[in-house]
């Protein structure tokens, strides 16, 4: 999602589902006074939807940003009969780790919101 269409979402949209994991971050002074603006700028928003909303239009956009890298292996050809290589890049990494995440979120009963550390979320229960 591209931030303009974000902007026009806030001023009408219902918010969506969000999942019960929560993550505590601590903000420069000039990204919490800017998000404070926005919150200023859009009173219908709390401060958790415009922070959650900007972190998905962040990770949508480093997910477009990453670079194809053709590996060796062809893996179909395009309308021109030319090879199409298998991208050995950050990209297939990136969904197939997102993908095994997701599942897991999924299969968790539901619970109370808590924080999730990283060390859960990668099954560490120390």
């Amino acid at each position: 999602m591209k931030f303009k269409p974000l902007l026009d979402r806030w001023k009408k949209e219902v918010v969506p589902e969000r999942t019960a994991e929560e993550y505590a971050i601590r903000l420069n002074l000039e990204d919490a006074a800017r998000l404070h603006a926005l919150v200023e700028l859009f009173p219908g928003r709390r401060i958790e939807e415009i922070i959650a909303d900007l972190l998905h239009a962040g990770l949508d956009e480093i997910a477009e940003a990453m670079p194809y890298e053709p590996g060796p292996k062809v893996i179909s050809r395009d309308e021109q009969g030319d090879p199409v290589y298998e991208d050995i890049g950050l990209t297939p990494r990136f969904v197939e780790i997102t993908r095994r995440i997701t599942k897991d979120f999924e299969r968790r009963p539901a619970q109370a919101p808590g924080l999730l550390t990283l060390g859960r979320l990668h099954g560490d229960t120390s």
